[in-house]
């Protein structure tokens, strides 16, 4: 594809030669000639100079380098709509493969692609151009959009609602039970049947290995356009807002509220029954224990500011040297006052 047939289909500004052939996309330090790269953070810039990419997505034209430009406004977006027009992830034919199991109250939408032992419950329901892989299994009483893409071993239990657009990768168990006991009096923990659903709403995806469950009562529900990374834990009851971000190893414990546009980074927990506001972004490995305001950054565990973290964490560091220091002057504290003591006894 040229680089001028690149510059329309994404709406970027040349500068550069157009003609020049180019054939995939690539990391700017692992770009080869004929490949696109990116410059998304100006700190990267003196990179650029080594790339051996013939051309390269930007913010503004570089100047001084002989090497074509795509200047973009959103150079990183617009290098994942780069990637789109190489690679498409390969898409099974439409129909239902022999060996999967479709229960003969389900209904199935037209155009679906469903493989080798899927499993597909009854009263489950099936919209348009949905793509189940081989070991997916839907639940007795599921319901999915359009658009539905579930990698092999992901399962959506019964009754739980998955909206249009979504996708499930590898391993995902949407509506497991919630973690509820009731203790008895000899110390018995008896199991507290979890009888509400799980909802996803459209334009979600969650990565492998990840687990959302069902509420005890009620609904958990993941909201539109929520991006959850894998191995991630969501509760009972909790609440995922629109747009979210989820990092990898996220444990959210029942009935945490998460508004719009919330960031929450790797290996972050959240105590139950608590909101995070919207626009809040919380750092990596912080233990939230309480609500946090809108628009706030915290971090550390348990979480507080994260500027002032910032210094508590860089105070912790010289602690050692700072209690060396205080049990000195300590010493000569004492040393002073039994020499004054001493002075005036006699």
């Amino acid at each position: 594809m040229k680089l001028r047939e690149i510059a329309e289909s994404l709406g970027c500004r040349l500068a550069g030669d157009g003609e020049i052939e180019i054939s995939g996309v690539a990391g700017m330090e692992h770009a080869a000639v004929g490949q696109l790269t990116f410059l998304a953070n100006s700190k990267y810039a003196p990179k650029v100079k080594h790339t051996k990419a013939s051309a390269i997505l930007v913010g503004e034209a570089l100047t001084g380098l002989e090497i074509a430009c795509l200047v973009s406004n959103n150079p990183y977006l617009d290098f994942a709509r780069a990637l789109a027009l190489f690679y498409q992830p390969p898409r099974p034919a439409a129909g239902i493969h022999p060996m999967a199991s479709i229960a003969p109250t389900a209904t199935i939408g037209e155009n679906c692609s469903i493989g080798a032992f899927a499993v597909v419950g009854e009263r489950v329901r099936v919209g348009k151009n949905a793509v189940i892989h081989p070991h997916v299994v839907l639940y007795e009483g599921v319901e999915v959009g359009d658009d539905f893409l579930a990698h092999s071993h992901a399962t959506v239990r019964e009754f739980c609602r998955v909206g249009n657009r979504v996708t499930l990768q590898n391993g995902v168990v949407v509506g497991g039970d919630g973690f509820g006991f009731a203790r008895r009096s000899d110390g018995v923990q008896v199991k507290i049947v979890q009888s509400g659903v799980t909802v996803i709403e459209d334009d979600v995806e969650i990565q492998t290995l990840t687990s959302i469950d069902r509420a005890t009562v009620g609904e958990t529900r993941i909201k539109r356009g929520a991006k959850i990374d894998s191995l991630v834990q969501v509760g009972h009851a909790c609440t995922v807002g629109e747009d979210n971000i989820i990092c990898a190893q996220t444990g959210l414990a029942g009935s945490t509220v998460l508004e719009r546009n919330v960031v929450l980074a790797g290996q972050v927990g959240s105590s139950g029954h608590l909101t995070v506001h919207e626009g809040a972004v919380v750092y990596a490995q912080s233990g939230i224990g309480g609500d946090v305001q809108k628009g706030g950054r915290i971090s550390g565990s348990p979480a507080f500011a994260a500027n002032e973290w910032l210094r508590a964490v860089t105070a912790f560091q010289k602690l050692p040297e700072m209690i060396k220091t205080i049990r000195e002057l300590k010493k000569k504290v004492d040393e002073l006052r039994q020499n004054v003591e001493s002075n005036s006894a006699t």
